[in-house]
C-alpha cells in the first residue's frame, strides 16, 4: 500500500511537468499569435499572464506587464510557482523522493531538464529566438520523461497517480490555451477578420501539436467552431479535454474506494458533452472555459481530500506529517 505522502509526491511530479511544457506551448503560441495580428487589436502579452490566473501575482513583483517581464515571470522567476524554472525544480525534488518507485532514468531525466532551464532561461527571457529554441527543447525533453514512464515503469498504482496528475493538468491547460483566443477582440469592420482568425486558431492548433491531427480528421479549413469543438470534445486527440477526462476517470475506477470521485467526473463529462459550440461568442466561450477550470479545480480537491488529506477521523492530529499515513486507508475527510 502507497503511503499518502508518495502518493502526492507522484501526483505533483506528474503536474509540475506537463505545466513546464504546457506554459512553453503557451508562451509559443502567444509568441505566434501576437506576430500575425494588426496593431489596432487590443491583446498583448498581459493577456497570458491574465489566462494563466497569474496576474494579481505578477503585478506583486512587476510594475508594467511587458514582454520581458512576462517572460522572465513564466520562464525563470523563482517567485511564480508556475513558473517553467520553478516547476521543473519541484519536479526534481518530487523525484528526488521517489527513485525506488520510478524508473532508474527517470532522475537523470529530469535533472537534466532542470540543469538545462537554469543554464538557458535567461537567454530565453531575452531573445524571441532564443526563447522558441529554448521551449522548444524542454517540450522535447519533457516528451522523453512521458516516453521513460509510459515504456519502463510497471502500470500499476503509482503509474495511474503519474496518469491522472498528467491528464488534470493538460485539461486545464488545454482549457486556457482555448481561452487565450476569446480575449482577442479583432475589428468588426475588418477586411482581414476571417483569415486573422483562421491564422489564430491555427496557432491554437499548432501550440497543442494538433494541426496535423486536426486537418486529417476534421478539415483542411480551420474555423473556430470546428477547433473548439475538436479540443473540446473529440476522443480521439490525447490533449482534448473529453479524452483527459476520460484518462483521469480511468485511473480513479483503478484506485480503492474511488466512488465519490467517478461521480464528480462522470457529471462533468456529461456537462462538456452537452456544451454545443457552434455560434458561441467570445464571451459565452470565455465564462464557459472559466467554469470549466473551476470544475477542474474541484476535481483536484476532491482528490486532495480524499486521497492524500485522508486523516481518520477527517483531521490530522497536531505536528502529523502525510507520510505516517498510508494512501487510502482512512476514510474521506
Amino acid at each position: 500500500m502507497m503511503l499518502a505522502r508518495a502518493a502526492e509526491n507522484l501526483y505533483w511530479m506528474a503536474r509540475y511537468l506537463e505545466r513546464a511544457e504546457n506554459t512553453a506551448r503557451l508562451i509559443n503560441s502567444t509568441t505566434h499569435v501576437l506576430l500575425d495580428l494588426p496593431l489596432e487589436v487590443s491583446y498583448g502579452w498581459k493577456n497570458l499572464i491574465e489566462v494563466a490566473g497569474l496576474d494579481t501575482l505578477f503585478h506583486k513583483h512587476y510594475e508594467e506587464a511587458n514582454e520581458e517581464a512576462i517572460m522572465r515571470f513564466l520562464i525563470e522567476d523563482s517567485r511564480n510557482p508556475s513558473s517553467i524554472y520553478s516547476c521543473v525544480q519541484y519536479a526534481r525534488e518530487n523525484t528526488r523522493t521517489l527513485r525506488e518507485v520510478l524508473p532508474a532514468e527517470m532522475w537523470e531525466r529530469i535533472n537534466s531538464l532542470y540543469l538545462y532551464v537554469r543554464a538557458h532561461a535567461a537567454s530565453a527571457c531575452h531573445s524571441r529566438r532564443d526563447r522558441y529554441m529554448v521551449l522548444n527543447n524542454v517540450i522535447e525533453q519533457r516528451h522523453a520523461i512521458v516516453g521513460l514512464v509510459s515504456g519502463a515503469m510497471v502500470h500499476d498504482l503509482p503509474y495511474q497517480i503519474i496518469k491522472l496528475g498528467r491528464n488534470v493538468e493538460r485539461a486545464d491547460m488545454t482549457s486556457r490555451i482555448l481561452d487565450l483566443n476569446s480575449a482577442i477582440q479583432l475589428p468588426p469592420d475588418s477586411v482581414l477578420h476571417e483569415m486573422l482568425m483562421e491564422r489564430i486558431w491555427m496557432s491554437t492548433l499548432n501550440s497543442l501539436s494538433a494541426y496535423q491531427t486536426y486537418r486529417r480528421l476534421i478539415s483542411m479549413h480551420v474555423r473556430s467552431s470546428q477547433v473548439i469543438e475538436f479540443l473540446l470534445h473529440d476522443m480521439r486527440f490525447p490533449r482534448s479535454i473529453s479524452h483527459c477526462l476520460s484518462e483521469m476517470e480511468a485511473c480513479i475506477k483503478l484506485m480503492p474506494r474511488s466512488e465519490p470521485l467517478q461521480i464528480v467526473i462522470a457529471k462533468l463529462r456529461q456537462d462538456i458533452a452537452q456544451h454545443h459550440t457552434n455560434g458561441v461568442t467570445s464571451t459565452a466561450l470565455h465564462d464557459y472555459l472559466d467554469g470549466m477550470q473551476a470544475k477542474l479545480g474541484r476535481v483536484h480537491d476532491a482528490l486532495t481530500r480524499h486521497y492524500f488529506h485522508a486523516y481518520e477521523g477527517g483531521t490530522a492530529p497536531e505536528g502529523i506529517t502525510q507520510s505516517e499515513f498510508q494512501f487510502a486507508e482512512s476514510s474521506p475527510a
